[in-house]
């Protein structure tokens, strides 16, 4: 009789748990895993919290020369090409009255504040109109030209700095039938009669290019050596050369273009 309770009473057993569940390995549960719940303040796809690190750290660009260098335009969105303009300079197209500065430390070597080129003379050493040159600490010649007008205390042998206001930009010199612009040129140290080496030597963008991504060492100084060694301290004018009365030289463009030249790389800087 005690046999036959303990019996039913199992059976009983049974069918209220483990004999109606689905059968399954024994210890191991047959239900859904539960979600997993995510930690406040850290939300993450499946539920994985990343561990904790610091802010990265900025890294800055290598140091590739003692000289520290200023893009030649400051505080406005300008424009220049990337390619041989008939000289090796570039056209930096800004608004009328950016101002100019000096690309890197040094001393003012020239100052033309008056406007003396006529079409009908077509003097090459009037052309840029209104300018400043810098020879820089790197030993380097700096060309400022067209501009509108050049600072007061803008003498020659004067100290500058990286960045310190030269000149406004304008469109003097056979740039009057043009929109306004700055002829930026790199070269060596010449007496003034030798006008054509200050008027470009050394092709710029590269360095301007630098300068401007945020990488000021970059220095032309290594390639304007080299290139005075292999063309003589005062070589001989080839570009340009002779004034032509009456007709004004095509040395550059008239204006910023408005489409790209497949032939051209363009950069803008903006503001």
């Amino acid at each position: 009789m005690r046999s036959g309770r303990l019996a039913a009473l199992a059976g009983a057993t049974c069918l209220a748990a483990s004999c109606g569940a689905p059968a399954g390995v024994a210890g191991v549960s047959t239900l859904p895993p539960s979600p997993p719940v995510p930690v406040a303040g850290h939300p993450s796809p499946g539920g994985i919290v990343p561990p904790p690190a610091e802010d990265p750290v900025r890294v800055p660009p290598p140091k590739l020369s003692p000289y520290t260098y200023a893009f030649p335009v400051k505080g406005c969105r300008v424009s220049y090409s990337r390619k041989l303009l008939v000289l090796p300079k570039t056209t930096i197209w800004a608004g009328r009255g950016c101002a100019f500065v000096s690309p890197v430390d040094g001393v003012v070597t020239e100052v033309n504040v008056r406007n003396q080129w006529t079409p009908s003379t077509d003097r090459g050493a009037d052309r840029e109109g209104r300018f400043v040159t810098v020879k820089g600490e790197d030993g380097v010649l700096y060309l400022g030209g067209h501009l509108d007008s050049v600072e007061d205390a803008v003498r020659v042998g004067a100290k500058v700095k990286a960045g310190q206001l030269l000149g406004r930009v304008g469109n003097s010199g056979n740039a009057r039938d043009t929109a306004p612009n700055l002829y930026f040129a790199m070269s060596w140290p010449a007496p003034p009669q030798y006008w054509w080496i200050r008027r470009g030597m050394v092709p710029p963008w590269t360095y301007l290019d630098s300068w401007d991504d945020g990488n000021r060492t970059l220095s032309p100084r290594k390639e304007t050596l080299a290139l005075r060694k292999r063309l003589g301290t005062l070589p001989a004018c080839v570009q340009l050369c002779a004034s032509k009365p009456g007709s004004p030289q095509k040395e550059q463009e008239t204006k910023p273009p408005k489409k790209a030249d497949p032939d051209d790389t363009r950069v803008v800087v903006p503001l």
